[in-house]
């Protein structure tokens, strides 16, 4: 099937450079055509140009007008948990009343009132509710997403997550990877024993989620009061022993060397990173682990923002992430995501968009395929309403500007449906 998308008002992050990613003073630089078209071909991209290199096509070439309406490579979204059961708006209240993240954890909420109501839903129910989210986020203009697993914290349990991740991956359009993260929390009933809820994970846990090959990579939640250096380092060293790339969830409560193991792992990525300093800079720099902020966690929890322009003029480059979770960021907008980073992270538009594009798509290892428009690429793009620019898309932080969606080449969503409403196309 061919498909040509015609009058846009412009094509943002146009590249043919060969860059997996962008870092430093390089992220400012955003390539755009403007009043460009598109081709797609049997869902990848064949070519594209400004206005007046546009060929003729043939009556058998289906042709998409834009409206005028920019067009982006979809959102990659590389750190989400979007499976999981309920909802934690009690939890919500006690942070307006003054408690603290770790304090309601201590009281049996956070990951581990998560960990109760996901034991308690079924896979097939589980899988409904998660299934919502998803067509939230494509709505949203997501085209590729990282699903992690971490509120089971049984074998069981874990497995069910990442059973329902690879349901999704099968059931939907979106470009899925999966992540095992048993090490979320340390569970109630080991609180005494954290050294034999370590054995666990390495001999159960992990040969379990490796023989049915249901996870890409494996995370470790590695902070003040979850999990140490060293309990780190012995659960990394298993998943890779069992084919799992390592992606870490580092320094969001304080300095907890979780970022310099993520790089002696190989990681290919280290998360939140509120508490990011001199030497958390040295150990990132050329390590190609890529730094990915969570601003929409920070912000949902009133913590500290980590100093992203900081790490930026020291040049390294950035990916941000939604962290699409009950708990401490019940949002899986992207777009929100950009305003976000350009609000709380005093990132330059260019920046924010690069850090949810080519660089999330890097820190998933989807860098050759998705975030940017490139031929060759998957053609997983949106087309905004029609903008005065493309640094409208954060400056507009509460508009919804994504007006359809293509993913695989095929339109997905589209608000301008027959009924005059928005509309999911896929199912």
């Amino acid at each position: 099937m061919s498909l040509i998308i015609h009058n846009t008002g412009m094509l943002v992050q146009t590249r043919e450079d060969g860059a997996l990613f962008t870092a430093g003073k390089e992220m400012a630089v955003l390539p755009v055509i403007e009043n460009g078209w598109l081709l797609i071909e049997d869902g990848i991209i064949a070519g594209y140009g400004p206005a007046e290199t546009m060929p003729g096509f043939s009556s058998a070439v289906a042709k998409l007008d834009a409206g005028g309406g920019y067009l982006f490579p979809a959102f990659c979204d590389p750190h989400t948990h979007l499976v999981y059961a309920g909802s934690r708006e009690k939890e919500y209240t006690d942070k307006i009343r003054g408690l603290s993240y770790e304090e309601i954890a201590k009281r049996g909420g956070g990951i581990l009132n998560s960990a109760k109501l996901l034991h308690e839903t079924s896979e097939d129910e589980l899988f409904r509710q998660s299934m919502e989210r998803v067509n939230e986020i494509i709505s949203f203009g997501t085209g590729a997403v990282e699903i992690k697993s971490g509120y089971g914290l049984t074998t069981e349990d874990e497995l069910k997550m990442l059973r329902v991740i690879r349901r999704i991956k099968e059931s939907s359009p979106l470009t899925v990877r999966s992540t095992f993260l048993g090490a979320h929390a340390v569970p109630a009933e080991y609180r005494h024993d954290r050294n034999g809820y370590v054995d666990l994970i390495v001999n159960e846990m992990i040969p379990a989620v490796a023989a049915e090959r249901l996870a890409d990579y494996i995370d470790v939640f590695c902070d003040r009061g979850f999990f140490t250096v060293e309990e780190t380092a012995r659960i990394l060293e298993a998943g890779v022993r069992h084919g799992m790339r390592p992606k870490i969830h580092a320094n969001e409560l304080d300095y907890s060397g979780g970022i310099q193991t993520g790089v002696r792992y190989g990681a290919l990525s280290v998360d939140h990173l509120e508490f990011t300093g001199d030497d958390e800079i040295a150990a990132l720099l050329g390590s190609g682990t890529m730094p990915t902020l969570l601003p929409g966690a920070a912000f949902f929890l009133g913590m500290t923002d980590p100093p992203a322009r900081k790490m930026i003029n020291a040049g390294l480059p950035l990916a941000m992430a939604s962290d699409y979770n009950p708990g401490s960021s019940p949002s899986g907008n992207m777009k929100l995501v950009v305003s976000l980073g350009c609000i709380r992270l005093r990132l330059l538009p260019e920046e924010a968009i690069n850090a949810v594009t080519i660089n999330a798509a890097y820190a998933m290892g989807l860098a050759e395929t998705h975030g940017s428009i490139t031929v060759g690429k998957k053609a997983n793009l949106f087309i905004t309403n029609k903008m005065p620019s493309y640094e409208f898309l954060p400056y507009a932080y509460g508009s919804n500007l994504v007006d359809t969606v293509l993913l695989n080449g095929e339109v997905v969503f589209s608000r301008q449906s027959a009924g005059g409403g928005p509309q999911q196309c896929w199912q």
